[in-house]
């Protein structure tokens, strides 16, 4: 019994400590969760707090900026009011000056009506004078209006051909002393300005040797050597006694310059025999061709002409070896040239085309073969040919008056040839005739049959005509001599006697490999 007492009392306890174990953790829970929420509490009145100022912040930052645009806008506004201002008392003063000037301008014309309706009263009364001094002129003359007027007319008409005769006159004497001593002041300045050489008239040269021995290798045996190389240049070596000299004769620079330098060459190398001749001549000639370029370059290079055709340029380099009565044609085309030059330049014409024209105007004279046509059509038939402007070939073939002149550089290159060749001492007729006789002399014997070559030498007093072996024998060969100097005594007209002597070589020639 007690025991279950116990045991009941035990479980009542327990119960009720149990009760009181949950009614306080109900009781902490809920104090917990009111710390929870009173603290939730404070923090969201924080956060309200801090909300509500970064608002006034933002509306405060907002209303800055309203603020800012406000006051731009009226300062804006306020600008333009005062421009609208300044411009309507501008349109004000600009309005009464308009208006001042609109009165003055009625009472200007107010003016010139006044004084028009007086010129229109003074004309009317002018008229009526004229009117009565007409009426009372033809009443004391006699005279219609028309008579008089036609008297009048004709006397003003005597009287202003008169005149007009006498100043014509007076203009031209003048224009011509004008004209006159300028051409002569062009001419003088540009004869001044530039400096020439005599002409110097070579038909020889001298070779120089070091000793009398060569000579005789020069001569070879029987003759041979010397045969061969007058033989292959057309030239005569006059081998005398004169001391270390040989005389190289021939008309045609070319020819001894030819002569000349193969000469040298043989007598350095020491190997002097007709096939070693014959090759030296050869590489010889080629040597002056390629010279005869190069001159025809540096002479344009040096007159500052640009653009020439190279056949003009090896035709310019020709003239090196030609002259034209006595005197060296390169020489005098450069004079030319440079007077042209000159004289264009104190014209105020176009000085490069003037050089051009002066530096071709003899082109002709140094065709690669014979042609009937004068110098001057020849070079413009050239100069044509290899593209030179028009001007430059009309002063080319007008400069000896053959064709018609069309521009003003064809008189000045035709007056400074004359200048450059009436100089004293630039030339001398008789060259010119006496080449001319030595060409006529070998042109006449190369139109023969069979024959290859042709030298005229000794001053044209011998002719030397080479035939081929193959197509003429020794009898034709004598015929050939004989025809030739028939037709030299009845077509030509020459000093003294011409003796031709006709040469016809058989050569073997093998190589050995």
């Amino acid at each position: 019994m007690e025991l279950t007492t116990t045991i009941m009392l035990a479980i009542t306890a327990f119960i009720i400590g149990g009760g009181a174990s949950f009614l306080l953790s109900q009781m902490m829970q809920k104090k917990k969760a009111s710390s929870i929420i009173a603290e939730a509490e404070q923090q969201a009145e924080a956060i309200k707090k801090d909300k509500i100022l970064q608002a006034k912040e933002k509306f405060l930052e907002l209303k800055s900026e309203h603020e800012q645009v406000i006051n731009k806008r009226e300062q804006k506004l306020n600008d333009l009011h005062a421009r609208n201002k300044e411009r309507e008392t501008k349109n004000n003063q600009r309005f009464e000056e308009n208006k001042r000037r609109d009165k003055e301008l009625n009472n200007l014309k107010l003016s010139l009506d006044r004084k028009i309706e007086a010129n229109d009263r003074k004309a009317e009364e002018l008229d009526k004078m004229h009117r009565r001094q007409v009426e009372q002129l033809e009443v004391l003359s006699g005279l219609t209006p028309e008579e008089a007027k036609a008297q009048l007319l004709e006397a003003l008409k005597d009287e202003a051909k008169t005149e007009a005769a006498s100043f014509i006159q007076e203009t031209m004497e003048e224009a011509k002393v004008n004209a006159t001593n300028e051409a002569r002041k062009v001419v003088i300045q540009s004869i001044q300005r530039l400096a020439t050489e005599q002409a110097v008239e070579n038909s020889v040269s001298v070779f120089n040797i070091e000793n009398d021995d060569v000579k005789g290798r020069i001569i070879g045996r029987e003759g041979r050597n010397i045969r061969a190389l007058e033989a292959a240049t057309g030239v005569e070596i006059i081998v005398d006694d004169t001391p270390e000299a040989i005389i190289l004769s021939c008309f045609d620079p070319v020819r001894r310059e030819i002569a000349r330098l193969a000469l040298h060459k043989l007598v350095t190398d020491g190997r002097i025999h007709p096939a070693r001749v014959e090759e030296v001549v050869a590489k010889t000639t080629k040597q002056i061709d390629e010279e005869i370029f190069e001159v025809g370059k540096r002479t344009a290079i040096d007159l500052g002409i640009h653009g020439l055709h190279p056949e003009l340029l090896k035709t310019v380099g020709r003239m090196k070896y030609r002259s034209s009565y006595g005197q060296n044609l390169l020489q005098h085309s450069r004079e030319v040239a440079n007077l042209c030059g000159i004289m264009a330049a104190e014209l105020g014409l176009n000085a490069k085309i003037a050089k051009r024209a002066g530096l071709l105007h003899d082109i002709g004279k140094v065709p690669s073969e014979e042609s009937e046509l004068p110098h001057a059509i020849l070079g413009m038939k050239w100069a044509e040919k290899y593209g030179e402007k028009p001007e430059v070939c009309n002063a080319i073939g007008a400069h000896h008056d053959e064709i018609e002149m069309t521009g003003l550089i064809s008189p000045i290159v035709q007056v400074c040839d004359g200048i450059s060749g009436a100089r004293p001492g630039a030339r001398r007729q008789i060259a010119e005739s006496y080449i001319q006789r030595l060409k006529d002399l070998e042109s006449l014997a190369i139109g023969h049959k069979g024959v290859s070559k042709a030298y005229a030498v000794q001053a044209g007093r011998e002719l030397r005509v080479m035939v081929d072996c193959d197509k003429v024998s020794d009898a034709e060969a004598a015929k050939i001599s004989y025809d030739i100097s028939q037709k030299i005594q009845n077509e030509m007209t020459y000093p003294g006697q011409v003796k031709i002597t006709v040469i016809r070589e058989t050569r073997a020639v093998n190589v050995a490999r």
